[in-house]
């Protein structure tokens, strides 16, 4: 590159790159010119606008920028930390996932988006959408989420996980929570409607869920048969399976984001599918979980990705995914399945996300890889799965703006970031520790 890093300028022009698109698959030498968040010209040998900042990348590729569609960035302070020995799905919500969210405070929530979504923007993903929960410290939580985001300047899509599991008084906090934010989000942020696994939500709690997707406009964010004790409970406590509930409700839509969705029956599945509904794939967190292997060629042409409680390196979770359901025996589509991440994102924040073509939000990467075969638009899954990787990714645009240029990024000190987590992670282990 001939730029040491590109900024305050009329427009930028990215030169002899190789230009990626994922569905239909596209792999093409071609220069892109940026002019604010957008992308306003494509084509060979673009001529440069007297303010243009020029830079050269010499057959390095320009990849859209990645989603994770089921994302849970408060996660990011309970990397490595100590847990018991577990039996079973019902001992990590009990031991484990819910003591945690009960140790978090506002500020913990805020050291773990920055950190969480500086690692996620260093990945090469552009655009995630997080389902949070922290139920000592509800109010104000995913304006201290979005805080995060903004500094490091990702995209982000928030809401909070509404729940009984604390009581009445709980349920009311999450709702008013999730629709105060979803109500005032801008820019780089929007909100939905968050629910908890069903089997903690009451029916008084589904209806006013119910009530703020209405009110809102906004879709519903749930987890849903992650593993079957969310169909035992829920069926045991209010009389019906999740599918169902969400049926009776009137909660599917194609604005509905269904995360996990391992353990449904095909009859359940069947209803889910005609609603279009988005559905979240998460292997690594499954497989982390122990929770079996979600049937994810079943899951229709509204499939995507989510990285849940781990890292939002979605290369490394396309891979997993791919991976996975090759050893299945149902191989899945993967381009489909990022693609379908940036659609979701293009549906969210009214913007073409995810086609390098003009009137497209320039959310991309520009990415250091130099294939041993030949790179075509017929083999790019190859490439994806078994070549591509976060450590090709070398500089960051998000809405048109360099978020990481050089492997450095720009608008946070990622040692400084560090510390902050590892100090805050402390202290939320020593407060799970003294339950």
């Amino acid at each position: 590159m001939v730029s040491d890093k590109p900024e305050g300028r009329v427009g930028t022009l990215l030169k002899g790159g190789i230009v990626v698109e994922l569905e239909p698959a596209c792999v093409e030498r071609v220069d892109l010119r940026i002019e604010g968040e957008r992308i306003v010209a494509r084509g060979p040998d673009l001529p440069a606008a007297p303010d243009d900042e020029v830079i050269a990348l010499s057959g390095k590729l320009v990849f859209p920028g990645l989603v994770s569609a089921h994302q849970r960035l408060y996660a990011s302070l309970g990397r490595g930390m100590p847990r018991p020995k577990l039996e079973g799905y019902e001992e990590l919500l009990e031991k484990v996932r819910w003591r945690y969210e009960d140790a978090l405070d506002l500020d913990a929530v805020q050291v773990a988006a920055t950190a969480g979504g500086l690692e996620a923007l260093q990945c090469g993903t552009t655009s995630l959408f997080d389902l949070h929960s922290s139920p000592k410290a509800v109010q104000g939580a995913l304006l201290r989420v979005g805080r995060g985001l903004h500094e490091v300047g990702l995209r982000g899509v928030l809401a909070y996980a509404v729940t009984d599991r604390r009581g009445a008084l709980g349920r009311e906090e999450g709702l008013e929570e999730t629709v105060a934010f979803t109500r005032k989000a801008r820019g780089r942020l929007r909100g939905q409607v968050g629910a908890a696994p069903l089997f903690t939500v009451s029916k008084e709690a589904l209806e006013g869920i119910a009530e703020a997707v209405k009110s809102t406009g906004a879709g519903l964010h749930v987890p849903l048969a992650e593993d079957p004790l969310d169909e035992k409970l829920s069926v045991e406590r209010y009389g019906s399976s999740p599918v169902m509930r969400l049926v009776d409700g009137g909660l599917l839509s194609p604005q509905t984001l269904l995360a996990h969705v391992g353990h449904l029956a095909w009859p359940e599945l069947a209803q889910l599918l005609p609603t279009g509904a988005w559905l979240a794939h998460t292997p690594r967190s499954n497989m982390e979980a122990e929770v079996g292997y979600a049937p994810a060629l079943k899951f229709g042409h509204r499939a995507t990705l989510g990285a849940d409680s781990v890292s939002a390196d979605m290369f490394a979770e396309a891979q997993a995914a791919w991976l996975r359901s090759r050893d299945a025996g149902q191989p899945i589509d993967v381009l489909r399945y990022l693609a379908n991440g940036q659609r979701l994102a293009s549906q969210a924040f009214g913007l073409q996300v995810g086609q390098m073509r003009e009137g497209a939000v320039a959310d991309l990467l520009l990415m250091d890889y130099q294939p041993a075969t030949p790179l075509t638009a017929e083999n790019l899954a190859w490439h994806v799965v078994f070549g591509l990787g976060s450590r090709h990714v070398e500089s960051v645009m998000v809405d048109g703006v360099w978020r990481v240029w050089a492997r450095r990024p720009l608008s946070v000190n990622p040692s400084v970031v560090a510390e902050q987590a590892r100090e805050a992670a402390a202290a939320v282990w020593a407060r799970m520790s003294e339950k």
